[in-house]
Parts: C-alpha cells; structure tokens; sequence
C-alpha cells in the first residue's frame, strides 16, 4: 500500500518555509525573497516517491502586529491550513525564539494534528552542541511529535524530514498522478515570479503595496506569452517600480522570463505595466478582485 497525506508548513515571516518546500520539490514552487509577506497564498507542492506522495501547504507567515486586511487574509489562509494538513511543520530559527514565533505557537494549542518542530538554518550555528539547550527548551513549550533540527538549503535535511512525515500518514491511493507538482495553475506561477523579482529590488515597505495579476496568458506551441499587470497603491510608487528609464521593470521582467522559461520548458514573452489601485492592501473587495482567497 502506499501512504498519502497534507502536511501544513506554518511559522513567522521568513522563517524557510518557502524555502523548504521549494528544496523538497527539487523545483521552485513558491516564491522567496528576505522580507516579511512574501507568500501570499497557501500554496500546493506535491512531493511523490515510489511509495509515499505527500501534499505540502506552504501558508503565509503568520503576522501578529498588521492589520490591514491584507494581513487579515493571509493569516486566516495560514490558520485555515491548520485544520487541513494531517501533520503541522512548525518552523522556527535556531537559537531564535521570539514573540512572534510565541504567538504563532499559542495558535497550535489544542489542535489533535502531530506537530513536527523544524528547527532551521543550523547551518548558521557554528557550535553545533549549542543547539541541545535550544532544543530542550523548545521540547518543554508544546508536546512536539518530532522535533527535526535542519538546513533548509541543504538537500539532506528535507529528504529526512520526508521520512519523519511518513511516519504520519495513512494508507491509500495518492491523491494526485506522480508527476503533478502543484495545484495552482501556471498563469498564478507567472504572477507570483513577477512579484519575487519585484520583491528583491524594491526596499522597505514598497513590495507590500505591489500585486501582480495576470490578465493575458496564451500558449502558441512553444511559446508562452504573457501580459502582467502590477499594482500599486499610489501615484507616486508607479515610478519606482518602472525605475528611471524603466529600468528596475525592465530589470525584473527579463528575470522572470528567465525563471519561467525554466519552469515551463519553453519560450515566454513576458510584457508588464504598472496601474495605480489606491488602497487595495486594506480593501476586502479589491482583494477579492486580486484572488486573495485560498488556492488550495
């Protein structure tokens, strides 16, 4: 028989969370970047092996000060994955443990879903036995299934958390065919990497006013095409993301044609163009206009 099951992946902001499942995949899936609502939505990645197919829910990270209603959505998108998964991945920094993380964890209290601890980044510990006390303070917060200490760059440390996951799950068919990867469709993947190189070359709080939607995809044979439009909240933040002479689009467009020609095995012409939708990030009918609602 072969073993199947939803595994939710939760934590603060930039904890690793994309950053695992991309590497478990062997495939970027979800987007990444070093600031705070990068994932937006709780996305799919299907991880199949010859006898286990485990389906990964990478949720937003939990935000505890921000109340937009932006921040309002993505945290009932990570909270509603909690009732989803048949395993909780909660991860946290090694040797980092704050507020945040408390808050988060306070979420998981009562929950009957085994709870796998991921205690990331050990590869930024230089004295590995440092990580003992860590560990066994975090053993007395929460009665943790398993507690897992990794690198989520290293291609080691997700295959054994695949195989403490396993441990978890029921038997029966798999969900999906072996070579599914995901759920959402290839228009979101093509927005959402738009977003990513956006993301990296704009500072401060400008990338939380960005959102990216697809308003043209058509695939000619070996061709994808594509016309994005991005928005921001106002006037004056139109010009920074064109850049002088268009620059910082021009920039972040060419890299994300590079990265989807990747994911689809294919050619893409990729054309993008910035409107201004004053307040969208704080108004509930502008974020449903936006697809902010669950893609799982």
């Amino acid at each position: 028989m072969t073993k199947a099951g939803f595994a939710s992946i939760i934590g603060r902001p930039n904890v690793g969370k994309s950053t695992l499942m991309n590497q478990i995949l062997g495939q970027k899936i979800s987007i990444t970047s070093n600031k705070p609502q990068t994932t937006r939505h709780a996305i799919t990645g299907i991880y199949t092996d010859q006898e286990t197919q485990i389906i990964f829910l990478d949720t937003p990270g939990i935000h505890t000060n921000m109340q937009s209603a932006l921040n309002r959505q993505l945290n009932r998108t990570a909270m509603s994955s909690i009732n989803t998964g048949d395993v909780i991945i909660f991860i946290v920094e090694a040797q980092r443990f704050n507020k945040d993380d408390e808050k988060v964890l306070a979420k998981l209290k009562g929950v009957e879903t085994p709870v796998i601890l991921v205690i990331n980044k050990i590869d930024r510990v230089e004295n590995k036995e440092a990580l003992f006390p860590f560990i066994a303070e975090m053993s007395e917060k929460f009665p943790f299934a398993e507690i897992v200490p990794l690198s989520a760059k290293q291609e080691k440390s997700g295959q054994r958390l695949v195989e403490v996951i396993e441990k978890y799950l029921t038997e029966q068919p798999f969900p999906y065919s072996e070579d599914e990867i995901t759920t959402v469709s290839s228009a979101f993947l093509a927005g959402e990497v738009l977003r990513e190189k956006l993301t990296r070359r704009l500072n401060q709080e400008l990338p939380y006013t960005i959102a990216v939607e697809i308003e043209e995809f058509k695939i000619e044979g070996n061709l994808y095409r594509i016309l994005a439009a991005i928005s921001v909240e106002k006037e004056s933040q139109k010009g920074i993301v064109i850049g002088k002479g268009g620059q910082v689009l021009k920039e972040a467009s060419t890299q994300a044609r590079i990265d989807l020609e990747r994911i689809f095995d294919a050619k893409v012409f990729l054309r993008a163009f910035v409107k201004v939708r004053e307040g969208w990030s704080d108004d509930e009918r502008a974020l449903n206009a936006l697809g902010y609602k669950d893609l799982t």
